[in-house]
């Protein structure tokens, strides 16, 4: 083949078929070979810099660190942002806000009926926490036997699952809402986390300038009867990251005010005898305009 300049090269790569493949894939792949091009042009990068950028890629893959990035470098909320100028341009009222679902969601966690000690096994570690509510349609009705899925880091920042001082399952927990949509957890106050250390993310957010740090959160998969699924969070108020989140996640309505309640009646049934923090906050579902809103499913499974 003859030389050829960079424009006939991407010309080539962009066009260059055996079958007809799918239209849309070969559109945006396109732009984004394009906009590599353009960039290693502009740049002058290097062949040891685009070898190391493709190494950091693999390891990125192997750490299954992959959806920490997209959320550090703005994809997740950028996706929420799109989802939200989409309802409004339809006329789509909100409700809760949506927040990212993070990288460490597990499906399958305990199932209980409306109350559960998500801290089981975790007595001690924290500031005892009562969070309780309803799960609501958008005209302040209750939506009967709602499931919250709920999850949250431990005392030290880390989620079960991805860490293996953990029991399986530790601090996830599921939770079907009575006939009137009330529901309510004894847990913790969870602090916040930082990306791990001495990892393909951290070595990035170091070159970048960038701290990795999330504030305080607790994480929610919420669902039931022909309601839109609804992936959230709320944030603990006065977290020195609060505004300053490296997920870009924390919205308004979603930061949450904390009671201290020093009578604990009512709450034995939660293991609850002294003060404890309470937050009490109501979910409110839209309507799903679809079979497909509806389903409870992590990114990944909706993906696949």
């Amino acid at each position: 083949m003859a030389d050829m300049n960079t424009k006939q090269l991407l010309d080539l790569v962009n066009s260059r078929q055996v079958a007809q493949g799918d239209e849309r894939v070969r559109a945006i792949t396109a732009r984004i070979v394009g906009d590599l091009f353009r960039t290693i042009e502009e740049f002058k990068v290097k062949p040891d810099e685009f070898w190391a950028a493709a190494k950091w890629l693999a390891r990125l893959g192997q750490a299954d660190m992959v959806g920490l990035i997209t959320a550090g470098l703005g994809f997740d909320r950028l996706l929420d942002i799109l989802e939200d100028e989409a309802d409004a341009a339809a006329g789509r009222a909100v409700g809760t806000p949506r927040a990212i679902e993070g990288p460490l969601y597990v499906a399958g966690a305990p199932l209980h009926q409306r109350e559960v000690r998500l801290d089981e096994g975790n007595e001690g570690k924290g500031e005892v926490l009562v969070m309780e509510g309803r799960v609501l349609d958008l005209n302040g009705q209750p939506v009967p036997n709602a499931l919250v899925d709920v999850w949250h880091c431990n005392e030290l920042g880390r989620y079960s699952h991805f860490d293996p001082d953990q029991p399986a399952y530790n601090l996830r927990r599921r939770i079907q809402a009575d006939a009137e949509g009330n529901y309510r957890f004894r847990s913790f106050l969870p602090p916040g986390y930082a990306i791990p250390p001495n990892s393909p993310v951290s070595e990035l957010f170091a070159l970048l300038g960038r701290h990795g740090n999330r504030p305080a959160h607790i994480h929610f998969l919420v669902s039931g009867q022909d309601k839109r699924a609804l992936t959230t969070q709320i944030n603990i108020p006065g977290d020195t990251f609060l505004d300053d989140d490296f997920a870009f996640a924390t919205r308004d309505g979603l930061v949450v005010t904390l009671e201290k309640v020093q009578d604990a009646a009512g709450y034995a049934s939660l293991g609850v005898n002294g003060p404890f923090t309470r937050v009490r906050f109501d979910f409110r579902m839209q309507a799903a305009e679809c079979e497909d809103e509806i389903v409870p499913a992590s990114r990944y499974e909706k993906a696949a």
